[in-house]
């Protein structure tokens, strides 16, 4: 007997880092394989709304010798490639895709207008939001826990680097430990930096499921919206 789905509507933050490849900006057997997990999720009749951050290209943080207004706007033009390289991956699986940008970006795409996401929603278009914001000073983060909220998703899964919150970076400290289930405020209170601040606050705010899993786990999304597989799920009572 199939697990019914925990989740219907779902927002996807994609890590850049994670479609580049060794010697590449874009790895295209990356951007095939998320591509492929996203149309396990349409196949089971997921609305999916997605978020690409630009780190494989640019960081706004990283450029510390720029302004900082100047060193945003070259990342949240970095999320424009990594957008459209997506909705070509998911084109070449058959599945249908547009983008809606904070940010003017030409053709290829359209600035974010929330009732027309809403349509291609609607009509099984896998939704993709680029240029965060469009405004300095916020992460990718918060720009995706904001348009979950804005297109009344039921979580937000934030695709990162390793499987879940830990205690601390288990990159450097192997003993830390995962959280199968945290609340919002252990998360603000021990500063365990898996979001921005703003980010978290406005998902606590909006009482948003927030699942961190690992990138490159394979059919995490399709196993994550029946509420099974690897990852830590952030919500109001950590329970």
């Amino acid at each position: 007997m199939t697990t019914p789905l925990l989740y219907k509507r779902v927002l996807l933050k994609v890590s850049g880092e994670g479609l580049a490849g060794k010697n590449d900006i874009l790895d295209k057997k990356a951007l095939a394989r998320m591509a492929k997990e996203m149309q396990s999720l349409i196949q089971q009749g997921v609305e999916l709304c997605v978020v690409v951050g630009g780190g494989n290209i640019v960081r706004g943080r990283s450029c510390a010798d720029m302004e900082r207004c100047v060193a945003d706007a070259m990342g949240m033009h970095a999320t424009i490639i990594n957008a459209f390289a997506l909705k070509s991956a998911l084109q070449a699986a058959h599945v249908p895709a547009c983008v809606y940008s904070a940010v003017p970006m030409g053709a290829e795409g359209q600035l974010f207008q929330r009732q027309q996401a809403l349509e291609s929603l609607k009509r099984g278009e896998v939704v993709i939001f680029a240029g965060g914001t469009g405004l300095p000073y916020f992460s990718t983060d918060t720009a995706s826990v904001l348009r979950a909220r804005q297109m009344r998703c039921d979580a937000f899964l934030k695709a990162t680097q390793v499987d879940g919150i830990y205690t601390a970076d288990v990159r450097k400290n192997p003993k830390a430990k995962r959280y199968a289930k945290v609340s919002y405020d252990e998360v603000i209170a021990k500063q365990l930096g898996v979001m921005d601040l703003t980010a978290v606050v406005l998902a606590k705010e909006g009482k948003l499921p927030v699942v961190v899993f690992k990138q490159s786990q394979p059919s995490a999304l399709k196993n994550i919206v029946r509420g099974q597989g690897v990852f830590t799920l952030m919500n109001e009572k950590g329970k």
